[in-house]
């Protein structure tokens, strides 16, 4: 399932960015809780490329430059509900995008280096049948958590940063948006688009899974891992400003320093 390739991704992003993005979110004692991971209204040298700007704020479309981020919005102010053709269009930036399209095949690689699912055999064709079915796992999973399910149920499917207060504070409202979402009203509801857009399609994809993956047991171990995943999506979505702007600096201290050394 796309939930372990990504889980692996996420994991080492988070554990490799996270702490250092603290460094910058957690307030220092001399310094204002009001200048804490403040969103930044204005454009930085890559947000040029990677984000769009509108009344609602900006929305970011990577992460790293190369992970599609079509669902997040960065520095909301005012917030209008997106039509079910803009939640069906934005769920399909991302699950056709290249990045998307790589993940799929290194699961694949993996399940066929590791043998999963004897029935798929080995060679070009035990390997095009996994790509296939990931992709597949991928495109029903994204589809129903992004835009079916939400657009039934009239709610957003956006990741709407909080972008302000401690570390601590900010990680538990990423990690709440699990359970907590905004509807097309503008008001928090319970995100059933998240538990059950990834509990439909774990149940739709055992369609066409072998007969040993199609059982409770393996279904509800498919869902969890999803939500486990979008879970550690949501933590880095959330820091994904202060990351950024951490790379920035990195970046113009080491450009300086260049420049410093220049005859």
């Amino acid at each position: 399932m796309r939930g372990i390739a990504n889980g692996i991704i996420l994991v080492g992003l988070c554990m490799g960015v996270l702490p250092a993005a603290a460094q910058d979110s957690d307030p220092k004692p001399d310094q204002p809780q009001s200048q804490v991971s403040a969103p930044v209204p204005t454009r930085t040298p890559d947000s040029d490329q990677n984000t769009d700007e509108n009344d609602e704020g900006r929305r970011s479309t990577r992460m790293f430059g190369v992970m599609p981020n079509n669902l997040t919005v960065e520095g909301a102010i005012k917030i209008k509900p997106i039509s079910a053709r803009e939640k069906f269009k934005l769920v399909a930036e991302s699950v056709f995008d290249p990045y998307e399209f790589a993940v799929v095949g290194i699961l694949a690689g993996i399940g066929q280096a590791t043998n999963d699912t004897p029935e798929w055999g080995q060679g070009a064709k035990g390997y095009g049948i996994r790509y296939g079915t990931d992709f597949g796992d991928q495109v029903i999973a994204n589809f129903m958590v992004g835009s079916v399910v939400p657009t039934v149920f009239r709610q957003d499917p956006r990741y709407f940063q909080l972008g302000h207060g401690t570390f601590w504070h900010r990680a538990g409202y990423a990690l709440s948006r699990i359970f907590v979402t905004r509807g097309d009203s503008g008001k928090e509801q319970f995100n059933i688009s998240e538990i059950a857009g990834n509990g439909l399609a774990g149940l739709i994809s055992n369609t066409y899974h072998p007969a040993s993956d199609r059982n409770l047991e393996q279904t509800g171990q498919t869902w969890g891992t999803q939500i486990a995943v979008d879970a550690l999506g949501f933590e880095l979505k959330e820091f994904w400003p202060d990351i950024r702007r951490m790379l920035l600096r990195k970046r113009h201290r080491t450009n300086d320093a260049g420049q410093l050394t220049q005859p």
